[in-house]
């Protein structure tokens, strides 16, 4: 056995069972300017024009589901909305305008325009449509290079449509979607916008609760165009620091680089992954769950139960999903703990089981993954997501392995390390970087990959075995130049391709994994404990099997 590991192993998973408490909502900020769309003084200033339209359902040709759970099956009669308005460049001019009134007009109508009680009653719909453009000036305040968001509380329900575009995600709550009864959807318009630009929204409206088909009607309660000139959802990490051990770093990672704290309150944050629609998506194992953050702020669960729903969960430290990535088509990937295996979300919400167990013995506990370009799936297997890690009587596989899953076939392409656990591709994808959680061995190991998927020729990259503590090294990612960084003694390391520590970035918490987001791939993001992080570079990371936006 390896009583080393074992104690460490056991030793991380008390400090990390903190007392249950949910995630803060990181705090949106005040805006610095309010444009009201329900007055037409707000109006004017953005050029919004409002028109409205009763929606209907309509009975339509379908398809019952078939073997695939798609609808392909028997024909059948369905229903659908009428009409659909949604698009950026359908025709509403022959709607009714919602007159709010001349701007500086001495009289209003008794009841505000947008107040209007609008539907049939019962189970109605409603389209609502206005398009805005940013101005030279609002309240003052010079726009360009802002974030623009819009702000909408209906009775009872909405959905957000944006220049034709409805983005969602599994597990969404609010934003595009249905947020709530009554409750306010927000959406981000645009960031970096400029004046003259322009946004075609379409609000759908419903009457709820729909299973209680209601007798009132729909009405705007409030719609507004907030500006933002900071970012938002972003504070600074007090406790953080960057120890510069070369000038080399300098070229990475800015003398004014900001160490930002996003949202905090988790139990163990881990395995984080950029979605290309513009949000990042992260595990918490211990909570058993995985979380969506949006720049805007937002956080919602975006799926529970990620890696175990069983009778005995209470005896698991870290049931929950560990690693996540995206495959070269958009399919998240999941390492389960507690189910001891790999899945993948397909985009019809059906999880995929990729695999669960080698040469008919269950897998340990899945713990980080990374895609070839080619679709080749690697991940590490310890045993440290089962309740007593390596001296688990659930233990089957005598060894903790690194796999490779290419073609169909689960392959395992190395067994020399302890602990292996963070992995990542060099660039060009001819090096496979794979660290170890063993405080007897702190050392990131670089194997040659084959094209069949195996590795070969693997020599000790860094070994920090010599530094003092109990922290060994765990998440692991490469940037577009080779350069490696990796959560391990001290925070957060930054190593040249030739293997040099460059310098470490320390947050107010010791970092368990991070991943690189954003349009151009030049902020990373960081799981750090119970806190999500975040700081810009001046190199993109390396972009290995990412799906296009």
């Amino acid at each position: 056995m390896l009583p080393s590991i074992v104690a460490t192993s056991l030793t991380l998973f008390a400090a990390t069972l903190a007392p249950a408490r949910a995630p803060a909502d990181p705090p949106l900020g005040r805006p610095d300017a309010i444009v009201d769309l329900a007055t037409p003084e707000g109006a004017a200033l953005v050029g919004a024009t409002w028109r409205v339209h009763d929606a209907d359902l309509v009975t339509v040709d379908g398809r019952a589901p078939g073997p695939d759970l798609k609808p392909s099956g028997r024909r059948l009669r369905t229903r659908d909305i009428a009409p659909h308005a949604e698009g950026a460049t359908f025709d509403d001019s022959g709607w009714p305008v919602v007159s709010l009134g001349a701007p500086g007009a001495a009289s209003a109508p008794a009841l505000p325009a947008l107040e209007q009680r609008r539907g049939t009653g019962r189970v109605s719909f409603v389209w609502y449509r206005v398009a805005v453009t940013v101005p030279p000036l609002i309240g003052g305040v010079d726009p360009t290079g802002a974030t623009l968001a819009f702000e909408t509380v209906l009775d009872d329900y909405a959905e957000i449509w944006v220049d034709g575009k409805l983005p969602v995600a599994l597990g969404q709550p609010g934003g595009n979607v249905v947020k709530g009864y009554g409750a306010p959807n927000r959406v981000i318009l645009g960031r970096d916008v400029h004046p003259g630009q322009r946004f075609q929204i379409a609000v759908f409206a419903m009457n709820g609760p729909l299973s209680a088909s209601p007798p009132n009607f729909i009405w705007i309660k409030s719609a507004t165009l907030d500006v933002h000139r900071r970012p938002i959802a972003a504070v600074t990490d007090e406790g953080g620091a960057i120890v510069r051990a070369s000038p080399a770093l300098d070229q990475i990672l800015p003398r004014d680089a900001r160490l930002e704290k996003l949202a905090d309150g988790f139990l163990f944050t881990e395995g984080p992954v950029w979605h290309p629609d513009g949000y990042l998506l992260f595990s918490d194992p211990n909570a058993n769950a995985i979380y969506r953050w949006t720049p805007d702020g937002g956080l919602s669960v975006f799926r529970t139960k990620s890696g175990y729903k069983g009778l005995d969960v209470g005896a698991y430290h870290q049931p929950g999903s560990n690693g996540l990535a995206l495959d070269p088509v958009g399919r998240l990937t999941i390492n389960e703990h507690g189910n001891r295996r790999v899945t993948r979300l397909e985009k019809n919400g059906v999880l995929t089981v990729l695999a669960d167990r080698f040469e008919g013995k269950r897998l340990n506990s899945p713990n980080d993954l990374v895609y070839r370009s080619d679709g080749a799936l690697y991940f590490t297997d310890p045993p440290f997501g089962l309740p007593k890690a390596f001296d688990d009587p659930r233990k089957e596989l005598p060894f903790s392995g690194v796999y490779c899953l290419i073609d169909g076939e689960l392959k395992l392409v190395a067994r020399d390390l302890s602990g292996p656990n963070g992995l990542a591709f060099s660039p060009d994808e001819r090096y496979l970087y794979v660290d170890n959680w063993d405080v007897a061995r702190k050392v990131i190991m670089r194997y040659e990959v084959a094209r069949d998927g195996r590795l070969h020729d693997g020599v000790v990259f860094l070994d920090l075995t010599s530094v003092p503590g109990e922290q060994a090294f765990d998440g692991l990612k490469v940037d577009g130049r080779g350069n490696v960084y990796a959560a391990g003694p001290g925070g957060l390391l930054v190593i040249s391709p030739q293997g040099k520590v460059l310098g470490t970035i320390k947050f107010s918490e010791q970092p368990a994994n991070l991943a690189w987001g954003g349009d151009d791939r030049q902020t990373l993001y960081v799981t750090a404990r119970t806190g999500l992080y975040r700081v810009r570079l001046s190199v993109p990371g390396a972009r290995v099997a990412e799906v296009s936006p």
